[in-house]
């Protein structure tokens, strides 16, 4: 008797392993659209229909589906390709940003019948997105159309859809392993049990002796060069701290050895097989106690890697003064001083880490390593691999496909060394991809603060002195330690006059899981210590707090100087702070008080329950007798780009058919740079962006970018595409004139197929060909080094609820103002908004990697690592300010990572105004909020 399982229709006899998951089972067979998100059924990514009825594929047997109907995302349009009704809303209101969750989302809602509909936070409560803050999920299930026909005409500023839109939602776009390797192994990681110690012996005979596998890595095979797995422009920014394996390890969850089998159980059989002997090490998991004379040393390496102080554990650390902080205090009516602490988050991108590598043979008939990774740095991973293997840049492709989900964790080479040394050595496929586990003990996290503030103020609000201690954990190995700790005093004592100041930062090594670059890159952290700080000093001296900080903002032309160092190529080359202050203070209004009412005083609506529900938008609305509702704001400014160099380069040339090209290396995962880089050449060509294509995130076919980090998408870039798009509009009417005998360039104007000069008209078929016939190539290359810098602005303002006998928080209402310049692409930039918003929400609430006393993650899964869900996020009012940069590419600005930034503090502030209580350590759990209020006897 055979077996058989029906999918999308076609019949599969082929009989699945003993104890295989259905997931598994339809991706080897080609069903890409099912993705692996969790492993544990949290997440939602994988869900399938099995006879009509939604599962999540990672936890339903495969062998369950015999005789059965399995419908993928692949098989909801119908047999002449006509997209399911639901593809369509997704599309037409483009709810998603990276996609990855997209599939599991459009399956989930396929069959939600009416009384589902009517309760989207339940219906939904399977499924997670990490990018949108499900607004533009909730729209595309509700049917409301936020996408623009890409007809003729202008093309910036115009809600155009993503390119990869229709297969995202049909399961066609292709991720990091949506592809089929012939030949293909996979590894296995073997990690630390211990915080620190030495490998005194390794033992791989019984590994080897395992069936399937081929290889086992270990500190002996690794090369000795130290590097760090940070990526910038500049490798001198960040530590040479990190050997590929190393015989000592520093973390529980440093990777000890590598495993590569014919099959993942084979993999993880060859690691159990492994003996390691350990001599155990002092360890130090505090960053305070890792400073203090006597500590156990971390890394006890020279000043060739660059750490600041190895023997206290000090891997950066800035120091600086303006004035006389102590006359400045002195000439105070108020003086505050408080310390504020900030958690490990997770990126939880729900695309894993991961990489495959290969071999191939080159157009030149040498061979040469290939790497397709879940990366924000092709470029910068190849420049880092050739360095560690001693390459040169030729024999080495990076190459990314979509990526699912990034929010600066995949600013790092994590996975791409380990893989491409198991591939040089057996020269073999071979693959390594991340369980969600090891997403949260063997990637990076947000970093860890611990911020003093001490701040006077004269009684008319004026401020005199501004002091910020900053300790940074960085964990056991210092990528982006220094460089956070740097930036995250920077902008944001910058963005406040203040005639004294003065700041000591350090960033510290501490036996744990290493931290790295995340949304807002540190400024998030001393943010919410600075903005808690400036709404108490209102408060003390009794001016409301959007005139507090109206009178010591930072105003337009005015220097930015932070006592860390002044950057010299930073100006306000826009300004819109005032005109986000001014939203928040029009929505303070609405409800009749000023921007710091009396604790528990005015009206509100409820929320609190998912942006399906009443928003709570107005004034109207009831809380529940006995509640307290407060309000507050946070406010934040941002450099547009990173400090130091970041490069793109660009290239747009005529194709043949006389539609465009573009060749750009930046990285696309959800920030919507495709789009806008086609809208940017769409307008300087007078072209419409379905007649461009876009190659991009190849280290062979596209030339240098940096990376997709830092905000640069739209501005560095954007204005690289900008360059070379208006350079070939040049090139364009120049070969035109010349071709039909026009007096001048001037004569003549592009149109979308074709150039017009005086009457006359060619098409641009015949204008390649012409060009063609002469020798030439219609094509132009445009370069941005990402210098000068402007700087954006964003404020938050909350209205909430709190329940004093239990600790519950309800949102009320959510506005956000964003300084974006000119806006690309107002409904992809509300959604950055709107996610970067979501994301500072579950980190102001309850996202929390946590670790015991030896350093072990102890959240290492959804269900133990909270995220936000449907039901979590309130719908936020986005509104963006009237602004043009003189920098940006046609006036725009990033946004990206800064409405991350001033989340935090607005809510622990209208917090604060509830309870008249000062929150001072995140989350602000529903437990920690009970307890502070019940001590208080308030409770």
């Amino acid at each position: 008797m055979s077996y058989g399982i029906h999918i999308n229709g076609r019949p599969f006899e082929d009989e699945p392993r003993a104890g295989q998951c259905l997931r598994t089972y339809l991706r080897e067979r080609g069903w890409f659209g099912v993705k692996k998100g969790c492993d544990a059924g949290d997440c939602g990514a994988c869900t399938v229909h099995v006879d009509g009825e939604p599962v999540h594929s990672c936890l339903y047997p495969a062998v369950r589906a015999e005789g059965r109907a399995v419908t993928t995302v692949e098989g909801l349009a119908d047999e002449d390709g006509e997209l399911h009704p639901v593809q369509q809303k997704f599309l037409d209101a483009q709810g998603f940003q990276c996609g990855f969750c997209t599939a599991g989302y459009l399956m989930t809602t396929a069959v939600l019948d009416a009384e589902q509909l009517a309760d989207l936070p339940r219906a939904f409560k399977g499924n997670i997105c990490r990018c949108t803050g499900y607004r533009a999920i909730e729209d595309a299930v509700r049917g409301v159309r936020h996408t623009e026909e890409p007809g003729a005409g202008r093309a910036v500023g115009r809600n155009l859809g993503a390119p990869a839109g229709p297969q995202v939602v049909t399961g066609a776009a292709r991720y990091t392993f949506d592809l089929d390797v012939p030949g293909l192994l996979h590894m296995k990681l073997l990690r630390s049990p211990h915080p620190h110690a030495r490998i005194v012996a390794i033992d791989t005979a019984a590994a080897l002796r395992v069936p399937g596998v081929h290889l086992v890595l270990t500190h002996h095979d690794a090369p000795e060069r130290l590097y760090s797995t940070a990526r910038h422009e500049h490798p001198t920014e960040d530590p040479d701290d990190t050997r590929l394996l190393d015989d000592t390890v520093r973390y529980i969850g440093q990777r000890v050895a590598a495993v590569v089998a014919d099959s993942e159980a084979a993999a993880e059989e060859g690691c159990r097989g492994i003996e390691v002997t350990y001599e155990q090490l002092p360890y130090v998991t505090d960053p305070e106690e890792a400073m203090a004379p006597g500590a156990p040393v971390v890394h006890d390496k020279g000043p060739e890697s660059r750490i600041a102080r190895p023997e206290n554990n000090v891997v950066g650390e800035v120091h600086g003064e303006i004035g006389s902080v102590e006359e400045g205090f002195a000439s105070a009516d108020v003086v505050y001083e408080e310390t504020f602490r900030t958690q490990r988050v997770q990126h939880a991108s729900l695309e894993t880490h991961g990489a495959v590598a290969w071999y191939e043979t080159g157009e030149d008939g040498e061979e040469r390593l290939t790497v397709r990774s879940s990366t924000q740095t092709p470029f910068l991973t190849r420049r880092a691999l050739c360095a560690l293997f001693e390459l040169e840049l030729k024999q080495v492709r990076v190459l990314a496909g979509r990526v699912g989900g990034g929010f600066g964790g995949k600013q790092e080479m994590i996975v791409e060394d380990i893989v491409a040394l198991a591939v040089m050595r057996l020269r073999r496929p071979v693959k390594l991809e991340y369980t969600r586990a090891e997403q949260f003990y063997g990637a990076t996290t947000r970093h860890p603060f611990t911020i003093g503030v001490r701040a006077g103020a004269r009684s008319d609000g004026t401020l005199t002195a501004l002091q910020v201690r900053v300790v940074s954990n960085t964990g056991a190995y210092g990528n982006h330690g220094p460089a956070v700790m740097f930036h995250s005093v920077g902008e944001s004592m910058a963005v406040y006059r203040a005639p004294h100041k003065k700041v000591n930062a350090y960033s510290v090594y501490t036996n744990s899981v290493p931290a790295g670059a995340f949304r807002g890159y540190g400024l998030g952290q001393v943010v919410f210590a600075v903005e808690s700080v400036m709404d108490e000093l209102a408060r003390r001296t009794g001016v409301d707090p959007l005139v507090f900080r109206e009178l010591n903002i930072i105003g337009p032309g005015e220097h930015m100087i932070s006592p860390g160092g002044e950057e010299e190529d930073l100006e306000i080359a826009s300004y819109g702070l005032d005109q986000c202050l001014q939203v928040v203070r029009d929505a303070i209004a609405e409800y009749g008080g000023g921007s710091g009412s009396p604790a528990g005083s005015g009206p509100g609506s409820l929320d609190g329950s998912g942006p399906g529900s009443p928003d709570g938008s107005g004034p109207g609305g009831d809380v529940p007798d006995g509640w307290l509702v407060g309000q507050g704001t946070g406010m934040s400014m941002i450099a547009t780009g990173p400090p130091g160099g970041h490069f793109a380069d660009a290239t747009v040339k005529l194709l043949q058919d006389g539609t465009y090209d573009i060749a750009v290396g930046t990285a696309e995962f959800g920030n919507g740079t495709t789009t806008v880089h086609k809208q940017i050449t769409a307008g300087a060509l007078s072209t419409t962006v379905d007649r461009i294509a876009i190659r991009q995130s190849d280290t062979d076919v596209v030339r240098h970018d940096t990376g997709a980090f830092g905000s640069a998408g739209t501005v560095v870039a954007g204005k690289a595409v900008m360059k070379a798009a208006d350079a070939l509009a040049v090139q364009l009417l120049d070969f035109a004139a010349g071709y039909l005998g026009a007096a001048a360039p001037g004569e003549c104007r592009l149109t979308a197929e074709a150039v017009e000069c005086a009457g006359r008209v060619v098409s641009l078929k015949e204008l390649f060909q012409a060009a063609r016939a002469a020798g030439r190539e219609l094509s132009a290359d445009g370069h941005w080094g990402g210098s000068p810098r402007s700087v954006a602005f964003n404020a938050q303002w909350f209205r909430l609820a709190v329940d004093p006998g239990t600790g519950e928080i309800r949102i009320l209402r959510s506005v956000h103002a964003a300084d974006a310049g000119k806006v690309m692409n107002p409904m992809q930039c509300r959604g950055q908004v709107e996610g970067g918003v979501a994301q500072a929400l579950g980190a102001t609430l309850f996202e929390n990697v946590t670790l015991d006393e030896r350093g072990e993650v102890t959240t290492a899964a959804f269900r133990r690592y909270r995220l936000p869900q449907y039901a979590d996020v309130p719908r936020t009012e986005v509104h963006f300010m009237e602004t043009s940069d003189a920098i940006g590419p046609l006036g725009a600005k990033s946004m990206s990572e800064s409405p991350f930034n001033p989340v935090a503090p607005a809510f622990a502030n209208a917090l604060r105004d509830a309870t008249g209580i000062r929150f001072t350590e995140l989350p602000l759990t529903r437990d920690r909020v009970w307890l502070a209020l019940h001590e208080a006897g308030k409770g």
